[in-house]
């Protein structure tokens, strides 16, 4: 007998034509580097000059011994504690923004896929376009914009203190939030969805015992890793007046006084490690 002839690999097989497209995106993203290389005026050697050596030299020697007074510690007790709650109000912000949003920006959801094949009327499929259009849309202009940037406008708007600090991370985390959210959804297994139309559930049970339940660890699980995301964010932001540990670290860095930011740091890396630990408890309680 004579044995068959194996076939080639459908990449392999005669005719086709191999695409160019990894090779002009690597040829885009090297130019792209070396633009960018040269517009961003990059210069390693400047921190190897006298002056930059010197200015190095007088700012990391000055931030020893840290600061570790008791009346320090004391004083710096409720900054940190305004820095967790910044986190933690911000981010719940962001979950109350990005899950609706997010699961407007579902397409399985509000006008692709099994739910929509049987759809009793164009119209209604079109008006979930559109929803998912803005609600997409609107995500994206909200993530654009950095939460530096947000308290910036609402520290005009209602003032210095923890509250606009509050609401530029909610609103910038939750386009974020809403967008990942979106992504984890579509990504879900549709057999459990088709399974529950078929038994003429509606479409609130569907999300309710198809959608969410299989998607609820990893919605947890990046909700906590944007939580952390938000304790450094919150500290950033006390630069603009939002209050917390980085509005102490503003003031320390004005007063040069070297040895407090370095005693700051130290609190601040505690507080990410403490928040990373219990998020890796809780991840692993859930999975």
């Amino acid at each position: 007998m004579r044995a068959p002839t194996p076939s080639l690999p459908a990449n392999l097989s005669p005719g086709r034509t191999k695409s160019t497209f990894p090779y002009l995106f690597a040829l885009f993203f090297f130019a792209a580097f070396v633009l960018s290389y040269r517009a961003a005026q990059v210069d390693p050697s400047v921190l190897f000059e006298t002056e930059g050596r010197q200015n190095l030299w007088k700012f990391v020697t000055g931030m020893f011994p840290p600061e570790l007074s008791w009346d320090f510690l004391q004083l710096m007790a409720r900054p940190a504690v305004e820095t967790i709650q910044i986190s933690i109000m911000g981010t719940a912000f962001a979950v109350v923004i990005g899950l609706p949003f997010g699961l407007l920006a579902t397409g399985s959801l509000t006008w692709s896929g099994i739910l929509h094949e049987m759809a009793p009327s164009q119209t209604r499929r079109f008006l979930g376009l559109g929803s998912y259009a803005i609600a997409r849309a609107l995500l994206s202009v909200l993530r654009s914009i950095p939460e530096f940037v947000w308290a910036f406008i609402f520290v005009r708007a209602v003032g210095l203190g923890p509250f606009p600090g509050v609401l530029a991370i909610g609103v910038s985390y939750g386009g974020i939030l809403g967008k990942v959210y979106s992504e984890i959804l579509e990504s879900v297994n549709p057999r459990p969805i088709e399974a529950l139309q078929a038994t003429g559930a509606s479409k609130l049970t569907i999300v309710l015992y198809g959608l969410l339940p299989q998607a609820f660890p990893n919605l947890v699980a990046y909700t906590l890793y944007r939580w952390e995301c938000a304790i450094r964010a919150s500290a950033i932001l006390g630069f603009v007046g939002a209050g917390g540990i980085g509005q102490q670290i503003e003031i320390s860095m004005r007063m040069f006084n070297f040895h407090e930011i370095l005693t700051l740091i130290g609190i601040l890396a505690l507080l990410v490690a403490g928040v990373d630990a219990l998020s890796a408890r809780v991840r692993k309680a859930i999975l």
